[in-house]
């Protein structure tokens, strides 16, 4: 156990309440991304709405129906502008910081919210989603790089965890509200449900102004002046009697390290510099795991593949699937803290959720040549498979995909590596729900959960994938994190790896440190040279 380990286990949950209750306040502005996909998920099955932006359908169980092309683009156009407020986090995240560019989320949901309530054209809806997908971006990536850059490494886990749950718990809010008002038959019944939205960016623009900005970001600044904010901040952040200034000197000189191989800011290192490029690759495949597993096909669909499956209330049985998805989620918070593997229990995940996949694939087929007793089964079957998938997916891989994909970036390229990281996994979600609605859409391939086979094979690739070169993290300081980038150790040695202490306070402890270091540093130089 390394000596910051040690001394951050003297400090219990309660010492570090104040960076809990500031951590919960950050990762509360996810819960507007949560609800607004539990939300939108059961417009699409509400007559009101679908009189307003959809056509009459006698064949559909309600009268009506949208077209895949509209239903694609309502869902999908979130996504995209989730995609660009993300892939933008680099530079609003180094300029602005993290509580300026979370007070213009805030902004931008309310702007986006108030046009989804007035509007009823089509083309005015599909420029809230997008402004809406902005917002969410914007908190998804700033909230998270939050996070990270405060938390101790013993409590990062947990406080991503916290990340997980009020997405979930938002998408089950909506999904709530979306059953009490599914039987009412005028606007009321979507307008109201999009309202609840404006209460979390309300809490979080006004809570912003009590918490601390990032000490990292500060100190990523030359200015004296930031650091005596830093260590102001970190000592907010901090409980009574922690070594503040021995962790503001780690991280002070983990930066002057990597200005020492980096002059100057290059966000070309991304791809060009062999130990970034590993980084980013990393942070990119670790957070691609949420569509890889295809999530967002049950998360963004659910009710409508419910409501074609003709079993139930499908109202009802999202809220149920939904809700076992909070539970999951909260027996995570219950254990990542102590055990929190990334690494196992990503594979795990990816295993257990390709198999409900499979299954309720397989089931489906076999229902249209069965009798109407067993086709019904069937269908009861395959919306049962679709609870215990969303069980795997909230306790293996939803926070352990933004955990391990955050910790992975360097200080000085976390915002642009984990916004591109981020954005890119929007981009998955994108495609999912831009292509989900051919394949379940009674008018289009209708396959229905026959489109667990494509989810199937993408999970067991990623499981494959996750195996031969995902690190595990448990445990570590960003410091140690990037020590072991800079001296190239194997994915599957990182658990074990002793840190040399290129960011301990007090410098190396004896001459194979020193000697380690150096080395790390001249191998670092001579990369770059070769590089240029």
């Amino acid at each position: 156990m390394g000596a910051h380990q040690e001394h951050d286990r003297k400090f219990g949950l309660k010492a570090h309440w104040r960076c809990l209750a500031a951590m919960t306040l950050i990762s509360l502005s996810t819960f507007q991304y949560g609800l607004d996909f539990g939300v939108i998920s059961g417009l699409q099955a509400m007559v009101p709405f679908l009189e307003v932006f959809g056509y009459p359908d006698p064949t559909s169980p309600v009268g009506w129906n949208i077209s895949p092309t509209r239903q694609q683009l309502i869902s999908s156009l979130m996504t995209v502008g989730a995609f660009i407020g993300s892939v933008g986090a680099g530079p609003t995240a180094l300029f602005l910081g993290r509580k300026t560019s979370l007070w213009t989320g805030c902004l931008l949901s309310i702007v986006a919210t108030v046009m989804m309530q007035v509007t009823t054209s089509i083309g005015v809806l599909y420029a809230a989603r997008l402004i809406i997908g902005l917002a969410n971006g914007v908190f998804t990536t700033h909230s998270q790089l939050w996070i990270f850059e405060c938390s101790p490494a013993r409590y990062r886990g947990l406080a991503i965890s916290a990340f997980q749950i009020w997405t979930t718990i938002g998408t089950l809010v909506g999904t709530i509200i979306n059953n009490s008002l599914s039987s009412r038959m005028d606007k009321s019944a979507y307008v109201i449900p999009l309202g609840i939205i404006y209460i979390v960016p309300g809490v979080v623009a006004i809570g912003l102004f009590f918490i601390p900005e990032s000490p990292r970001w500060l100190l990523s600044s030359s200015s004296k002046s930031d650091d005596a904010k830093a260590a102001t901040a970190l000592t907010w952040l901090r409980p009574k009697g922690w070594d503040t200034t021995s962790e503001l000197t780690q991280i002070k000189t983990a930066l002057e390290h990597e200005r020492q191989l980096h002059s100057a800011l290059n966000v070309l290192d991304l791809v060009t510099n062999p130990v970034d490029r590993r980084r980013t690759l990393l942070s990119l495949g670790a957070v691609l795991c949420q569509a890889s597993s295809g999530s967002m096909f049950i998360i963004a669909f659910g009710t409508y593949f419910f409501l074609n499956a003709g079993i139930g209330n499908p109202f009802e049985d999202s809220v149920i699937m939904i809700a076992v998805g909070v539970f999951a989620i909260l027996i995570n918070s219950a254990i990542i803290t102590r055990f929190g593997y990334r690494r196992r229990m990503l594979i795990t995940g990816m295993i257990l959720c390709g198999l409900c996949q499979l299954i309720s694939a397989v089931v489906w087929q076999t229902r249209s040549s069965a009798a109407a007793a067993a086709a019904a089964a069937a269908s009861t079957a395959v919306v049962a498979l679709a609870v215990v998938y969303m069980f795997f997916y909230t306790l293996c891989i939803s926070s352990y995909a933004w955990l391990a994909g955050g910790e992975f970036p360097s200080q000085r390229l976390r915002s642009y590596t984990f916004g591109l990281a981020t954005g890119v996994g929007f981009l998955g979600a994108w495609l999912i729900t831009f292509t989900a609605p051919y394949f379940i859409n009674p008018a289009e391939l209708n396959w229905g959960p026959k489109y667990g086979y494509i989810w199937f094979g993408s999970c067991f690739l990623t499981a494959i994938w996750l195996f031969l070169w995902i690190p595990e993290t448990k445990g570590r300081t960003l410091e140690e994190i990037n020590e072991m980038f800079h001296a190239r150790v194997p994915a599957r040695k990182f658990a074990d790896y002793k840190c040399a202490g290129t960011a301990n306070a007090s410098g190396p402890t004896s001459d194979d440190d020193t000697t380690v270091i150096k080395v790390n540093e001249e191998t670092d130089r001579s990369v770059e040279e070769k590089i240029r």
